[in-house]
């Protein structure tokens, strides 16, 4: 029997998978990286992340002083995502696009991110999403399951303070009545029981995602919000998920930089 040669179409799109916000296999936000030649259309955008049905699928494509960056959920698109950002920068890097060396400028609905090598980290520059105090939205509490010592906004999400790590780590949702509340997610957070300054869980099934595994874009809020309380700038951060992962919180202003590790898991062609 002979074996017939399977080639890849001239246009088929090159996408690799990286685990964002973790140094090892299996744990972190895996997100998938798809680089472009052209501009595609949304409606294919997001017809290719359902297909790859991750938290995120980012989409990137070379301009002469960087690239343009978007991101998609299965369900939708986002305005802002730190794990497929960073996830984004490793890709570039490693597949020899850009030289490690070269700061990246992504363009984004969010305005210019860069990224940066800072050993074994990647350094992202976002701008900060400050939360205010509001009374907690109407089911909110209810389908946490638990008294919130604190309930603040952000730009994005509600941002849900309690009283310790276990009553975080203990928190199992009502999805449904989750979903009803008007924000794109809902981040719990606490004081760390162990070396970190915080820890957090964020959900967003209002967005197709019941429980993000590490959300960069929410420490935007989690680090002005720790900031404030603890009297520090710089802070370390884990996301208590079933997956898990850690970054590095920098407060500089109306920015965050955040710092995060990641790993490639596979590399694939798309010929749709």
């Amino acid at each position: 029997m002979q074996t017939v040669p399977v080639t890849a179409p001239h246009d088929a799109v090159l996408f690799v998978q990286v685990n964002a916000f973790t140094s090892t296999p299996f744990c972190g936000n895996p997100a998938a990286v798809c680089f472009l030649s052209h501009q595609r259309d949304a409606e294919w955008m997001q017809r290719v992340a359902r297909e790859m049905n991750l938290a995120e699928t980012a989409f990137v494509v070379p301009q002469h002083d960087g690239c343009s960056l978007r991101w998609f959920t299965p369900t939708v698109e986002v305005e802002l995502c730190g794990h497929a950002t960073l996830a984004a920068a490793h890709a570039l890097w490693e597949t020899g696009r850009l030289d490690p060396h070269d700061r990246i400028r992504f363009h984004t609905c969010s305005g210019v991110l860069t990224a940066v090598r800072n050993g074994e980290w990647i350094e992202l520059d976002f701008p900060a999403t400050p939360d205010e105090p509001v009374d907690a939205p109407f089911g909110l509490v209810e389908a946490l399951g638990t008294s919130p010592v604190y309930v603040g906004k952000s730009r994005f999400d509600y941002l849900v303070q309690l009283d310790s790590e276990e009553a975080v780590r203990r928190l199992q949702p009502d999805f449904g009545r989750l979903k009803k509340v008007p924000a794109r997610g809902i981040i719990a957070t606490s004081r760390s029981a162990g070396a970190d300054d915080f820890v957090s869980r964020f959900f967003a099934p209002a967005s197709g995602i019941d429980e993000d595994p590490v959300t960069g874009s929410a420490h935007c809020c989690l680090g002005p919000f720790w900031s404030r309380r603890l009297g520090k700038q710089t802070l370390r951060a884990r996301q208590i998920s079933p997956r898990g992962g850690v970054l590095r919180v920098c407060v500089d202003g109306d920015r965050v930089r955040l710092e995060g590790q990641a790993v490639t898991m596979m590399r694939g062609e798309l010929y749709a």
